[in-house]
């Protein structure tokens, strides 16, 4: 590993980071105050079609947000050591699901505002899966 190929994928590493910091709290949130976030969900989605499986979609977008970040921060590590970003990858492929699945629950509770918040997230996850696609064209 040389700095070249650190500042070559400095972009990558950077996006991979806030991909990190973003999903591992969001996750950790969901841990610590589950609760909270039940109460909450389960009164955006009342009215929908989603209403009965809140508790299981909870803990679904719980876990996808978890393994998004710690994939990000552990494919960091792992692309000093071995000069890979397949991890990192993973994780933005992972981190997509994961908005994706947040963005379709925003429309589905027609909060609007909030879906169009995912959207930038989106694009950089996007932008990150370019980077480190091991499959380029």
């Amino acid at each position: 590993m040389t700095t070249e190929d650190i500042f070559r994928n400095l972009p990558a590493l950077l996006s991979a980071l806030l991909v990190a910091i973003l999903f591992i709290q969001s996750g950790l949130d969901k841990v610590f105050d589950r609760k909270g976030n039940l109460e909450w969900l389960s009164g955006h989605f009342s009215k929908t079609f989603l209403a009965p499986q809140v508790s299981l979609l909870l803990t679904t977008i719980t876990l996808m947000e978890l393994a998004a970040g710690l994939l990000a921060a552990v494919g960091i590590v792992y692309f000093l050591f071995a000069n890979s970003t397949v991890l990192i990858f993973a994780a933005a492929v992972t981190a997509a699901l994961s908005l994706l699945a947040l963005f379709f629950g925003q429309r589905i509770a027609k909060d609007y505002p909030g879906a169009a918040v995912i959207v930038p997230y989106f694009i950089l996850i996007i932008v990150l899966i370019y980077l480190t696609n091991p499959y380029p064209r």
